[in-house]
């Protein structure tokens, strides 16, 4: 127990000390930084919607920096094959096959535009996500660990994109929404780039260090009731439960599945030890609420006519 409480408040230091790192870095995001990180601490997976250059892959190489993890960028095109992204087995000099590793042998993998590329190469990425592994030819092969991927869609430009099936956003943990920086932070970002200074990063942990920390966050404590507020809460969003809101009824066509309540606390937990606390209350399920549920609740036609944001939907749950 003194052991894992010793373990909490490292964490929480460290986590003090990534954000300030990836802040000299990436200006004005905190709150998206924060984000990445709980899912990498979590285990899970982001899919981060914003328009271009906002410093997307910045932020991913940067947090790679910082975590001391290896990192590649796999561009999503029309033209892209399943076997671009996991590898490809091909005969040697001496007529056997050799599988040669595709970029998807990384810790930290950024899919850009992930909804360019047809189903069939979406689905090769998303069984690594869900398996950490890839077949090729028959035969497993084990991703590196930790494994982490951060997928972007561009929300402007619709024309000549495959949308992902709602079976496959379930697999993000976090759906995060990048938004323009303010107008002080804006300034910051155009010194700080513009001009002949480069910020040299430090590494804060290790790949070692986070897969401690995974483990030391599915062993938090959880009140009873802090778990029954997660599962209403996603129960609120289905119309057929018996906890269903108004808006469920009015303005939802279907709700969040059960890996929402797991994430909501998995998120919860995490959240906790971030901010210094050994077990999750209430308010940390609702600080993490939104870039989970985001993706899982689908509007129907009654709320697009009226203008109801899926924000809107969860700040009413809320």
């Amino acid at each position: 127990m003194n052991e894992d409480v010793a373990a909490a408040e490292s964490l929480r230091d460290g986590y003090k000390q990534m954000m300030a790192e990836v802040g000299k870095v990436v200006i004005g995001q905190d709150q998206v930084v924060n984000d990445v990180l709980t899912c990498i601490f979590c285990n899970g997976h982001v899919l981060l919607v914003g328009v271009p250059g906002l410093a997307k892959t910045l932020l991913v190489n940067t947090i790679s920096q910082v975590l001391d993890l290896s990192f590649n960028r796999i561009q999503f095109t029309p033209d892209l094959m399943p076997s671009d992204i996991s590898g490809s087995e091909i005969l040697d000099e001496n007529r056997n096959f050799k599988f040669i590793r595709g970029p998807i042998f990384s810790n930290i993998i950024l899919a850009d535009e992930i909804n360019r590329t047809p189903p069939k190469t979406q689905a090769a990425l998303l069984e690594a996500m869900q398996e950490k592994s890839v077949t090729v030819g028959g035969n497993k092969h084990m991703l590196p660990n930790p494994f982490f991927v951060l997928a972007t869609q561009n929300p402007i430009e619709q024309e000549g994109t495959y949308a992902l099936p709602e079976a496959q956003l379930d697999r993000f943990m976090f759906n995060v929404v990048i938004d323009y920086p303010k107008f002080a932070d804006e300034v910051m970002v155009v010194k700080a780039t513009t001009g002949s200074i480069t910020q040299q990063l430090k590494p804060i942990l290790t790949g070692n260090d986070i897969l401690k920390y995974q483990q030391l966050i599915r062993k938090v404590p959880v009140a009873d009731n802090v778990v029954e507020y997660a599962v209403k809460l996603v129960s609120k969003t289905r119309a057929s439960s018996e906890y269903a809101h108004e808006y469920a009824t009015k303005y939802l066509s279907y709700g969040a599945g059960p890996r929402a309540g797991q994430f909501l606390i998995l998120g919860a937990k995490c959240h906790a030890l971030f901010n210094g606390k050994l077990s999750p209350d209430i308010e940390d399920v609702q600080a993490i609420a939104k870039p989970i549920l985001r993706h899982r609740i689908i509007r129907n036609y009654k709320a697009e006519a009226e203008g109801i944001s899926i924000e809107k939907i969860i700040d009413t749950l809320l």
